[in-house]
């Protein structure tokens, strides 16, 4: 009987007959991809590892496995997790044999390939058992029977004989977490991207099918023509164009750290595209990423991009992502291979500490980038450090450009307190370089508002006697610092008043958001009570802003709701307030606040002056409990020189959210139509982004009482994510009914 080459998977034809994928063509196929995509910081590394990655397979236990069970099933053809009842492994012979490959006594470059190797499909293992799940690869490399199994197979000479990497680590060997990272999301990519191409053609083939950023310029600079055209001749609009121009010609400064810093209201989401596009095609980078703190406004931003480049943009929040690894999930994981990226700091960040394939996978196309962290001020002072560090070695080592855009900008140089200690390990005097030629005299041009700051920093006013002045305005926009405090004013407020926060699904803020605008375009009364989410780019234009007290930042980003066009005779008013109970704002909130009250009862210049702001935040990080809260540091770098890193430990850790919180998708609008096609036909990509629209995200202690009083019930093809039962549960003034939800401004970094 003739011996069938080894297998890596199986699919069916037009005919039902059975094609196969044989195994030594994946391997082979798989190292040129991964070489292809870490060109910049290790093809040789990725080769090998790619070339190396699946020698398990050669098990003849496997090739039984993969022929009577997982082979002939078609949706199951590339689910080869290890350790799951019934299945082989077949990761750890790859590591086994990398390090057996390695000369050298301390084994560091075996043992490098062997972290990607036993990882690409459980995930980036810890070296030792931690508190994480999974193997540790000490445990793994202890178990020599996978390897000899596998050799007891003909293997090509070529692929047992491919040479140990010959280059170096990028950033050394004590900084090599985060290469081992890049290393790791080639070699997964080109492993998904092979099988793909032999399992689904039509879909492999449609990858990459995107114009050059040149076409994108083209389209980006007849877009402007076109908006300047109809725009009338203000002072602000006259400013914006300004700030446009200096922005495209500092694309030309050398590639990268850069602040852009420009009042709200100063176009910075068009005006830093044209950076981000110019100096990428001057400096020859691939794609620009968007990163943003809130999904209430990443809909709108990626719009904005859509309407200008089409289907060019790819739009990324995970908070509806399957958690659970299998094929369809994997499969359905974005690679970020797309020109324009529009997502969340959750999602970039996260996926730079992550350990699990699906969120590793996209890393390499980072490398060679334009980064353009918006509003952002808003990193959390806890994962600072850490993600300071992994900013400064992807400019240094792996060509990307990043761009801090706000209007204020935290401070994160290097500085020390008082006694010596590092607060936060940013960057170098000089490092940052700033966009716009004059700052000041921008921030003065564009000065279109009187802050009135309480004259009583202690005393709190109650919302009774704030609902009685505030009703007496026409037209005015009230923004406070939590959910509950945005509901017990607006039920204090006239019937027509209304209401915004995240309890409000996506869809609905949009809706509102529309009215809103419309009142304020059409000079009609409009009140609106939100929580802070309408600070971060949300275009609306009031003449009053009354503000809770708050960090700095949260001011002035209130204010930049406040005679945002420069239309009204004299300035805005910006009244600043003391609500109740602010005293006991929790965690961020509270820091932001006393430090704020301290601050602006020494500052001689107006409130929102541009250089009181790298004051405010070396006082708010020198105040956070820590920098690297969870250690997140010393888990990648402590034994780094030996490679005995805590990837999964540090990934399990490293949530940007403590309570990121469950999904719940509600019945407003087309969610209910939506609901039901989730239930017939599971988690497809398409229908998950469109009920993304229709979600909106609980706490754990408020979905166990909502699931207790079966308002809400988990949905069975979708762990973690649940739909309203209750018809009522959901109101059209305030959204989901959540009895006692005072999210912190934490909940909304998502």
């Amino acid at each position: 009987m003739k011996e069938l080459r080894p297998l890596a998977h199986v699919r069916f034809d037009a005919s039902n007959q059975p094609v196969e994928h044989w195994l030594d063509d994946h391997l082979r196929d798989v190292a040129e991809l991964a070489a292809e995509y870490a060109e910049l910081f290790g093809a040789d590394w990725a080769r090998t590892a790619g070339i190396w990655h699946d020698l398990g397979k050669y098990n003849p236990e496997f090739q039984r496995y993969i022929s009577d069970k997982t082979g002939y099933a078609a949706s199951n053809a590339h689910i080869e997790t290890d350790n799951v009842p019934g299945k082989v492994n077949h990761s750890a012979a790859g590591a086994l044999y990398a390090v057996s490959k390695d000369k050298n006594p301390k084994k560091l470059f075996g043992k490098i390939l062997a972290y990607l190797i036993a990882g690409h499909h459980a995930g980036l293992p810890d070296w030792v058992k931690d508190d994480a799940d999974g193997r540790s690869l000490e445990e793994i490399l202890q178990d020599g029977i996978h390897l000899s199994k596998a050799l007891q197979a003909k293997i090509p000479d070529d692929i047992l004989q491919a040479g140990m990497p010959a280059s170096a680590p990028v950033g050394g060997i004590d900084n090599a977490a985060l290469w081992i990272r890049m290393l790791f999301s080639s070699l997964v990519d080109a492993d998904f991207l092979d099988t793909e191409r032999f399992m689904q053609e039509d879909k492999f083939a449609q990858r990459g099918q995107y114009p050059e950023l040149n076409e994108l310029l083209i389209r980006f600079n007849q877009h402007m023509a076109a908006f300047a055209a109809k725009a009338a001749a203000t002072p602000v609009n006259r400013l914006r164009a300004q700030i446009l121009q200096d922005c495209r010609e500092a694309a030309a400064k050398p590639a990268g750290m850069f602040s852009l810093t420009v009042p709200t209201g100063g176009g910075k989401t068009l005006s830093g595209m044209a950076f981000a596009l110019e100096h990428a095609i001057r400096h020859g980078k691939q794609r620009i990423i968007y990163a943003i703190p809130y999904t209430s406004i990443i809909e709108q931003t990626a719009n904005i991009y859509r309407n200008i480049f089409g289907n060019c943009v790819i739009e990324h929040h995970s908070n509806l992502d399957p958690d659970k690894e299998d094929y369809q999930s994997r499969l359905a994981a974005e690679n970020w291979d797309a020109p324009i990226i529009v997502t969340t700091n959750v999602q970039l960040f996260e996926s730079l500490f992550a350990s699990r394939t699906s969120r590793c996978r996209k890393l390499h196309n980072l490398a060679n980038s334009v980064i353009v962290l918006d509003e952002a001020q808003l990193l959390p002072p806890e994962f600072l450090n850490p993600i300071l560090g992994v900013m400064k070695a992807l400019v240094e080592h792996y060509g990307v450009t990043f761009v801090l855009s706000t209007a204020t900008q935290p401070a994160l140089h290097i500085y020390h307190d008082a006694f010596g200690g590092t607060v936060v390990k940013g960057f170098e005097a000089g490092q940052i370089s700033e966009i716009m030629p004059d700052p000041a005299a921008l921030f003065a041009a564009l000065e279109r508002v009187k802050v009135e700051l309480p004259t009583d920093w202690v005393a709190e006013r109650s919302w009774e006697d704030l609902a009685v002045e505030i009703a007496e305005l026409d037209s005015v926009l009230v923004i406070v610092n939590t959910k509950k405090q945005a509901a017990e004013l607006c039920r204090l407020l006239p019937p027509d008043t209304y209401y915004l926060s995240t309890n409000l699904c996506g869809e609905h803020r949009s809706e509102k958001l529309q009215e809103i605008r419309q009142h304020l375009q059409n000079g009609e009364a409009v009140r609106v009570v939100s929580t802070q989410l309408i600070e971060a780019g949300v275009d609306v234009d009031f003449p009053v802003v009354y503000r809770a007290l708050a960090g700095l930042d949260s001011i002035a980003q209130a204010a930049g709701r406040c005679n945002r066009e420069g239309k009204q005779a004299g300035k805005g008013r910006v009244v600043v307030f003391v609500p109740p109970l602010n005293a006991k704002l929790p965690g961020h909130l509270g820091r932001s606040v006393t430090v704020c009250r301290s601050l602006l009862q020494t500052f001689t210049q107006a409130p929102l002056h541009h250089s009181h702001f790298k004051t405010y935040f070396e006082h708010f990080y020198a105040r956070a409990e820590s920098r690297d809260k969870h250690g997140i540091v010393d888990l990648l770098a402590r034994n780094a020189r030996e490679l005995k890193i805590q990837f999964r430990t540090a990934a399990q850790r490293f949530r940007l959210i403590d309570d990121a919180g469950f999904a719940v998708l509600v019945t407003y609008g087309e969610g209910t139509k939506l609901i039901a096609q989730l239930k017939a036909i599971g988690p497809k990509r398409d229908l998950m982004r469109k009920l993304q629209r229709y979600t909106v995200t609980v706490r754990e202690r408020d979905k166990n009482r909502l699931v207790q009083a079966g308002d809400i019930r988990e949905l069975p093809n979708l762990p973690g994510v649940y739909e309203q039962t209750t018809p009522g549960i959901y109101d059209l003034k305030l959204g989901l009914l959540v009895d006692g939800v005072s999210l912190s401004a934490e909940s909304l970094y998502i």
